[in-house]
């Protein structure tokens, strides 16, 4: 399961260039900090009552045609936002908590730290339909690590979201960097979207490809390329 990866290394000047753009070519823009430093959800943020999410499921039902009042559908307004509650519960997690604690016994170890094979279920926020895959992280810490399962953690903190898989791509990267500032960061993320797989053009197996380099894995084709080769090594 091979793709291209292209660089995100500045490239040549673009004469299309907009006159108003101010993002250096070829450099990724910078995501807002209150998107990986907090929870989404905000204690005083008004919401509607959980009475009106079972409503608004119910509507939902009335509109493809069916009758909420039938047997089967009777609890299904109920279940729909608990399941609601436990697939979005990222809006009320803090990414930065995820990341908090880090250990400083590494007898000087210098190279990157990969964690690949991460299994995660997000949402599409276009069509509100699954896509999911894995997502592999690697970093080179400065001085202290972060424990493995937290880069899972974080994953999970930002897939149980409404999401597009290019936003959760930086989101991790600029979450790891921001808070770890590590050396570098490298993410790549592989997933199969529902929304393109059961509905529109049906391509049941495609597989969508995004990654996102920061500091020495940006910078550096060599260990970008050994970043890459040891990802696709899991898929031989």
């Amino acid at each position: 399961m091979d793709a291209l990866i292209k660089s995100l290394r500045p490239g040549k000047p673009s004469d299309a260039k907009p006159p108003e753009s101010k993002i250096p070519e070829g450099r990724p823009a910078e995501l807002d900090p209150a998107e990986f430093l907090a929870a989404a959800v905000r204690a005083d943020q008004l919401r509607p009552s959980r009475a009106e999410a079972e409503h608004a499921v119910e509507t939902l039902l009335s509109y493809i045609g069916e009758n909420p009042a039938r047997e089967g559908l009777l609890d299904t307004p109920r279940r729909v936002v608990e399941a609601f509650d436990e697939l979005y519960q990222g809006y009320h997690q803090c990414p930065a908590e995820a990341l908090n604690r880090t250990f400083g016994e590494t007898a000087g170890y210098d190279d990157f730290v990969l964690v690949r094979d991460i299994e995660f279920t997000s949402q599409c926020e276009h069509h509100m339909m699954p896509f999911y895959g894995r997502a592999h992280i690697a970093y080179t810490p400065v001085e202290r690590v972060v424990g493995l399962s937290k880069l899972a953690r974080l994953t999970d903190i930002f897939a149980r979201r409404l999401q597009t898989q290019e936003h959760l791509t930086a989101q991790i990267a600029a979450a790891i960097d921001e808070i770890l500032k590590p050396r570098g960061v490298a993410v790549m993320i592989e997933a199969e979207h529902t929304c393109m797989s059961v509905r529109g053009v049906a391509k049941h197996g495609a597989m969508t490809f995004t990654s996102r380099f920061t500091g020495m894995f940006r910078d550096n084709p060599a260990e970008q390329a050994r970043f890459l080769s040891m990802v696709r090594g899991s898929q031989r």
